[in-house]
């Protein structure tokens, strides 16, 4: 990967509608190169997939909380992810260190549903407890980083 297919991850990170035409202009190249280019980081699996980005609220997720998921001594990490992965308001799952083997973001309407939530994750084998972080604002999210190139300085 060069310098050239880090601009153009960033640039389809900034906006991931933009036209090959568009790109191209943006990073210097043509629209079939930048195609050309599109579709090997693609393959490689650098690009994974692009998708709309929704307000959660605008939903009716407007509860969001950070759980962090503290396993048990004999907790199998793939079949804990796995059971994860099966809940619909499980939004986000990290594998992490230190105490915790998970941390997750769940979305759900009410804070009633966010009760009901926990207990369902409080219930997967594996789980010994869960400690939850209400989020009450976001700042910013989902925002593209800068994609640097290790030879520019």
């Amino acid at each position: 990967m060069d310098t050239v297919d880090r601009r153009i991850i960033a640039a389809l990170r900034t906006n991931g509608r933009v036209t090959y035409a568009d790109l191209g202009r943006q990073v210097g190249l043509s629209a079939s190169a930048v195609h050309e280019r599109v579709g090997k980081l693609e393959s490689s699996g650098v690009i994974t997939g692009y998708h709309a980005q929704v307000d959660p609220t605008a939903v009716g997720l407007g509860v969001t909380a950070l759980v962090g998921i503290h396993p048990t001594d004999t907790a199998d990490d793939e079949e804990v992810a796995d059971a994860l992965a099966g809940l619909h308001e499980v939004e986000s799952c990290y594998r992490v260190a230190g105490d915790e083997a998970f941390i997750v973001k769940i979305r759900v309407a009410t804070v009633d549903e966010l009760e009901r939530s926990l207990g369902r994750l409080r219930r997967i084998k594996g789980v010994a407890r869960t400690r939850s972080t209400v989020v009450l604002s976001t700042r910013f999210e989902g925002r593209p980083n800068t994609v640097d190139d290790p030879d520019e300085g």
